[in-house]
């Protein structure tokens, strides 16, 4: 049996690393985080036209109709590069209408998300970390949305939000349209200023429920663990390159540092936690599609461990780069903020270790 990823698979992750390579250098990351929106509308059209908006949509509505897995290999390469922009927040809309949308709400909205003509976005979490859909605060009453979500990234230029709530069946999601009355959208302060996240408040705003399966909230959330845990592989992968590029150019005491022991240990270490991590969200990813009732614990665990690993990638890549590894002009930090954001959205890998944990029956 092949466990490896098809040719077509292939194709698409170095079609998007030739494009990001072109047309999305860190001195174009740089502009677009430092812009007042965080959003590049050409760069997102590029990738558009790639059809990585799409790809999970069905044909039926303008996509590629492929599984998780190729958007999750999307999710690597786009972390691979710090690319800025609405990529999660849009395809985790689609995956909300997808699980969760009518008919109607799908033809709607998801040729024009998937065509690049509007953005999506959702709105989970809450204030205090609170990730869980039993602790959310937020409630749906006769078509109406009262409370606030924290953490909501590009709600600021999404034509919607899918926003998590507690309605009179228990959590489920609910669709609002930009500039709703009652919503008000307040841009954040973040350290990954690649996603820029915005609180938001509704003050009886008028939402349409979508309409589907009772499951639709945790299908958005393990979707999410797993583009996240994705986006972590590519940006420890970077991190490793980064960290071994500088050890092979570095000079001290007369010789390239990487030949120093405790260079090389420190190398191999990041080898050895980052390679063996990848099949696990290549797992997650195929069980989302195919074993559908085991795939919230591999979510849960793809989460947890990737992000744990982009983060002391990160950490040790700096280290090792010294003093200029912690400097603004050096590229290392757009991806030790990234693996902040990575580690702390959709909840810590504590949280998500307890939950695969509880998933297992232990």
């Amino acid at each position: 049996m092949n466990f490896g990823l098809s040719e077509e698979q292939e194709l698409l992750k170095s079609t998007i690393r030739r494009f990001l390579e072109e047309q999305c250098p860190t001195t174009r990351v740089r502009r677009v985080m430092e812009s007042p929106n965080g959003h590049d509308p050409q760069l997102w059209q590029g990738l558009v036209d790639l059809g990585v908006a799409g790809l999970n949509t069905p044909s039926d509505f303008g996509g590629s109709g492929l599984e998780l897995l190729d958007l999750a290999l999307a999710a690597e390469e786009l972390g691979y590069a710090a690319t800025p922009g609405p990529f999660l927040a849009n395809v985790l809309a689609t995956v909300a209408l997808l699980e969760g949308g009518d008919d109607e709400q799908r033809s709607a909205w998801l040729p024009k998300l998937a065509a690049g003509e509007a953005l999506g976005t959702v709105a989970l979490g809450e204030a205090d970390d609170q990730w869980a859909p039993a602790t959310y605060r937020t409630e749906a009453d006769g078509g109406k949305l009262s409370g606030s979500k924290a953490m909501v990234p590009s709600a600021a230029v999404a034509d919607i939000i899918i926003v998590a709530a507690i309605g009179g069946a228990g959590p489920g999601l609910w669709l609002v349209e930009k500039n709703a009355p009652g919503m008000q959208v307040r841009s954040l302060k973040v350290v990954d200023m690649t996603r820029p996240l915005d609180a938001v408040l509704f003050d009886g705003t008028p939402a349409m429920k979508l309409a589907g399966a009772e499951t639709a909230l945790q299908r958005v959330i393990d979707a999410g663990c797993i583009l996240i845990a994705a986006d972590a592989f590519g940006g420890a992968r970077r991190c490793l390159e980064m960290a071994a590029s500088y050890a092979t150019q570095r000079e001290q005491f007369g010789q390239v540092i990487g030949a120093f022991q405790a260079v090389k240990h420190q190398l191999a270490n990041m080898a050895t936690d980052l390679e063996p991590a990848m099949s696990l969200y290549w797992y997650a990813a195929h069980a989302y599609d195919r074993i559908p009732d085991k795939s919230e614990r591999h979510a849960a665990m793809a989460k947890a461990l990737l992000t744990d690993v982009f983060d002391r990638c990160a950490r040790d890549s700096t280290e090792l780069h010294g003093g200029i590894g912690f400097t603004w002009e050096f590229d290392l930090h757009l991806w030790f903020r990234r693996s902040i954001f990575d580690r702390s959205f959709l909840g810590e890998a504590s949280y998500h270790r307890a939950r695969a944990a509880d998933l297992a029956g232990w």
